[in-house]
């Protein structure tokens, strides 16, 4: 595969806001009493969708530090077809896969949305949507610069 230009770290004052972003994002979720395994959940759905193995790598073995049992994980892209994932998590991915795949859709249903803000208030419904837009533009970051995982010891 060809090198790519690191977007990254091409322009340091863009990539800290977007950190910034994603951290008053996850402190907003917190504030309105969202578990943070929701939240790993919606940037792991993301980058499934959008093939980001760099994002992959990093929300899976962040999810799994904060409690997330594996199973869950090795089978979040079929959580439709399992009764593994409880309503609101359910909501959250599936607003996740809305947001995600706007290119496609055009829209957020409203069915999606009616199901998304019956299991969270208003501020949860915010900070789930907004996670799945702060993913999706890491992702476009990582998967255009092709980002290389980490070394890890094995």
């Amino acid at each position: 595969m060809t090198e790519r230009i690191q977007l990254n770290s091409g322009i340091p004052p863009a990539f800290a806001a977007l950190r910034t972003m994603a951290s008053e994002v996850s402190r907003a979720a917190a504030a309105a009493g969202l578990d943070e395994r929701v939240l790993e959940l919606v940037k792991i759905r993301g980058s499934q969708i959008n093939g980001c193995a760099f994002c992959l790598d990093m929300h899976t073995t962040d999810a799994i530090k904060h409690g997330e049992d594996p199973r869950r994980l090795f089978l979040l892209d079929a959580w439709r077809e399992t009764d593994l994932y409880d309503e609101q998590e359910r909501a959250a991915l599936e607003l996740t896969e809305a947001i995600t795949r706007l290119p496609d859709t055009q829209d957020v249903s409203d069915e999606v949305y009616q199901r998304a803000v019956k299991v969270f208030d208003d501020a949860q419904y915010q900070a789930v949507a907004w996670m799945a837009v702060v993913i999706n533009t890491f992702n476009r970051l990582a998967v255009t610069g092709r980002a290389q995982l980490p070394r890890r010891a094995s």
